[in-house]
């Protein structure tokens, strides 16, 4: 059996739906090319495990005025609470607000291109996932 499967048309992969899905679960590499573009078909938990051991949270926490602040080193994400917990699962909110906007309209702007996998994650994300990915995620 080969390590990959590859489909030259869309129709093809569509045709053998079925072995595709069979082999993306197998952990073999399937690949679908429709014209001039190849796609990859990967299991979605093994998709957002990559991003949540590749793509750095960055998290700074500091006490001010009472108040426990959460911020998103270089990154325009920052939320608070009364404590490390509360501050760190108000971050899902701007963070799924941007997943929202980087879809509709950031993902062309030059200083939010490169933000795809961010936004990758964000979406395959439960809540409780990204809370995980925020205190242990990245390298």
């Amino acid at each position: 059996m080969s390590l990959t499967a590859d489909y030259g048309s869309f129709t093809d992969a569509r045709t053998h739906l079925k072995d595709v899905l069979d082999a993306t679960e197998q952990g073999r590499t399937v690949t679908v090319r429709r014209d001039d573009h190849l796609s990859a078909v990967v299991p979605v938990e093994r998709l957002r495990g990559f991003f949540f051991r590749t793509v750095s949270p960055r998290v700074k926490v500091y006490r001010e005025e009472g108040r426990t602040v959460a911020l998103m080193e270089s990154r325009p994400f920052a939320s608070e609470g009364e404590d490390v917990a509360s501050a760190l699962a108000d971050l899902a909110v701007p963070l799924r607000e941007y997943a929202a906007d980087w879809e509709d309209r950031l993902q062309h702007a030059p200083n939010h291109a490169n933000n795809w996998a961010l936004v990758q994650l964000i979406k395959l994300s439960s809540d409780e996932q990204l809370l995980e990915w925020l205190e242990r995620g990245g390298e």
